[in-house]
């Protein structure tokens, strides 16, 4: 049975962290809710390390340790070695070196790895000794390597923003109280200089990207107080770009090249996060608006929206840049955990699960620039994307396309697996994003408890949940999401189904007495849907996962590419255009591949899931060749528009086979579709 009932939030929250990496464990009554007048969030964030991976996620991130992001250093030293400016030497200053940390720093603390935690370290040591007197901070001279220009006086404020999301993390895993001493000062350096140099005093890069900066204002005000950081952020606010009356005015996002797809995917949190200084209803329907328009005008069925460099419309050639995948994905867990809202969880698991899995290779050593979603060769060749780079831009690289993408890729799977679990402000423990994973924090009246998730999610449906130890028996809740494609659910309580009520936000809450060994297990039920895009095309999807169409390939690897580096080029070996026929759920045949149980186990090659020897599940549907659908430019061709009757198709039925688009390298995944055939 299923209910709906609006849940109000009030009330207090203290939280204490053990099995972790924190130098001091007592935390402050409000650490992680807001203060007033601040509106309360819905949701805290945990301190990190107290969330860890466990299945296929912990092998992602073990992948992510052992490839790029625990060695950057060394894979890309003329920029991430000592000469970076934010290690004091004289290379890059800007945005490269403190990219990278942002991914490697919370990687670090919740694999609870020694050797990262140390890479990290002096990072974080000579940000947090540059601050001069007045409050400012880091190199000398700022050198914007990413754009060629260099000012001896330039003081821009967009890399500081960067750095101080990774302080503020090194403080949730630490507790170092110097973090709050520094940034007190920054931004009281900020408060007294912004009339004078605004954000875009140097660069418009601070301007759109402003809601960053606003975030750890407000962050730094719940733990003290200071009334000025409310000025300041009104400040700041003010002089980032006006998002919400954009948004509200239905224009931008409608049209193509109106605005710089990575700056979108950080700067669409910004009216969220000032909504929680000023509770105006305007800035939640202006996400509402944007989201809609970026769908119908510039949207994929993967969640993203087209990034190559600007939007360019909602044609599944156009590209998808990675740095916009990992910032979207940033922006939808700080625009959930104020608001609650489920349409941002629903977009986040859509990103996370299909768009970021299939841009980096399986050993996180190389990656695209953009991706496409109907992809069907990846070669060196200038494609119709807004921006080119030496034709490099879809072919795997560690530098193909632009080197930004290198340093910011990192962030992406960490901050996913620190949003699995939160705090509810009733001294509770919410999991409201689906993985395996495991946390250790208090709940109650201080009372310590380690739960286990054990999934195979999104590739399966089922959840169990355990209380692992509990240090003793205590009541609190237990909030957990109801996906919006879910429609039957099986809740069972140590085996026996229970009733639910799901609020607003499709939230249940189970209250009751906890105790050691009690078990959560929830089933959903995912069914084949199909969705419309671009021409009328249909996309397969069911649950999280979006399908997308096999294709066999060929890698090739060639020899002195971007900055003399090898890089890989992928051509399809077997057709791509077809179109679809017979789409009803009879006709769509989900077939599991391996025991999903066993996804993921770590060390474990072949139950490494994101490729296409893996896949774990596949979906197997009919089909004809549609001869006249040709490439173009290397990619698909115009999409045919999808009629009933009439196109031009082969008169042969064939069996396709459709896999996890995070699976794929080669695939299409906006498909035409035909009328139903008819033996007759």
């Amino acid at each position: 049975m299923k209910l709906f009932s609006l849940g109000i939030i009030v009330g207090g929250l203290s939280l204490l962290c053990f099995g972790c990496t924190r130098t001091e464990k007592a935390m402050t009554k409000q650490q992680g809710f807001n203060r007033a007048p601040l509106v309360m969030n819905r949701f805290a964030e945990l301190p990190l390390g107290s969330i860890s991976p466990k299945g296929w996620i912990k092998e992602m991130l073990i992948r992510q340790k052992e490839g790029a992001t625990g060695n950057l250093d060394v894979l890309y030293p003329e920029v991430m070695g000592a000469r970076n400016g934010w290690l004091g030497g004289d290379g890059d200053q800007w945005e490269r070196g403190p990219y990278w940390i942002d991914g490697l720093l919370p990687l670090a603390y919740i694999l609870k790895d020694s050797a990262l935690i140390a890479k990290t370290k002096p990072w974080v040591e000579w940000a947090l000794h540059s601050q001069k007197e007045n409050g400012y901070f880091g190199p000398e001279k700022d050198y914007p390597f990413e754009i060629g220009l260099q000012r001896d006086n330039c003081q821009d404020w967009w890399p500081r923003m960067v750095v101080l999301k990774i302080l503020q993390q090194y403080y949730s895993a630490t507790n170092d109280q110097r973090v709050i001493d520094f940034m007190t000062k920054y931004f009281d350096y900020q408060l007294k200089n912004l009339k004078e140099t605004p954000l875009d005093k140097w660069t418009f890069w601070a301007r759109m990207r402003g809601g960053d900066n606003l975030m750890m204002i407000y962050w730094l005000y719940n733990i003290t107080g200071n009334n000025d950081l409310l000025t300041l952020g009104k400040l700041v606010y003010e002089q980032t770009e006006p998002y919400t009356d954009l948004f509200l005015k239905r224009e931008m996002l409608r049209k193509v090249g109106t605005i710089h797809g990575v700056n979108l995917a950080q700067g669409i949190k910004t009216p969220i996060v000032y909504y929680q200084a000023d509770p105006q209803a305007k800035y939640l329907e202006a996400l509402d608006i944007a989201l809609d328009d970026l769908r119908d005008f510039q949207g994929y069925p993967i969640g993203m929206f087209s990034v190559d460099e600007a939007i360019h419309g909602n044609d599944p050639t156009q590209g998808i840049e990675l740095c916009g995948i990992v910032e979207f994905m940033f922006s939808l867990e700080t625009m959930y955990k104020i608001t609650g809202n489920p349409r941002f969880a629903e977009l986040l698991e859509k990103v996370t699960y299909n768009a970021l899995p299939a841009h980096v290779d399986d050993h996180f050593q190389t990656r695209q620039y953009f991706q496409q979603v109907n992809q069907i060769e990846l070669s060196q060749y200038q494609r119709n994307f807004d921006v080119n780079h030496s034709g490099l831009d879809n072919c795997f690289g560690l530098l193909t396309g632009y080197p930004c993408c290198t340093s910011n890729m990192h962030q992406g799977w960490p901050k996913f697996v620190q949003n699995l679990w939160y705090a509810t402000i009733d001294k509770g423990i919410a999991a409201t994003l689906y993985a395996p994973s495991e946390v250790v924090t208090q709940v109650g009246d201080d009372v310590n408890v380690h739960i286990i998730e054990d999934t195979s999610y999104p590739f399966g449906e089922q959840i169990t949940f355990t209380v692992a130890d509990i240090s003793k028996e205590t009541t609190f809740p237990f909030v957990f999401r109801i996906p919006a494609w879910s429609t039957e659910n099986i809740v069972k309580v140590n085996g026996e189904q229970v009733s639910y009520t799901a609020d607003s936000d499709n939230l249940v809450t189970i209250m009751r007495t906890w105790k050691q060994g009690d078990q959560l297990d929830i089933t959903f039920t995912p069914e084949v849907r199909l969705s419309v895009w671009k021409e009328n095309s249909r996309s397969v999807e069911r649950g999280p996962l979006v399908y997308a169409l096999k294709i066999d390939t060929e890698q090739q690897k060639v020899e002195n590419g971007a900055e003399g580096l090898s890089y890989y080029q992928h051509i399809a070996k077997t057709p791509w255009n077809y179109a679809l026929i017979e789409t009803t759920k009879e006709n769509m045949q989900v077939h599991y591949k391996i025991d999903l149980s066993k996804v993921g186990e770590v060390n474990k090659e072949n139950n490494y899931p994101w490729n296409v020897a893996n896949a774990p599940i596949t979906i197997k549907t009919k089909a004809r060749l549609m001869p006249n659908w040709k490439s173009y430019n290397k990619s698909a061709g115009p999409l045919p528009y999808t009629v009933m009757y009439g196109a031009e198709v082969a008169e042969e039925i064939e069996n396709i086979e459709l896999i996890p688009y995070g699976c794929t390298t080669l695939r299409i995944t906006e498909f035409p579709q035909i009328g139903e055939y008819s033996p007759e």
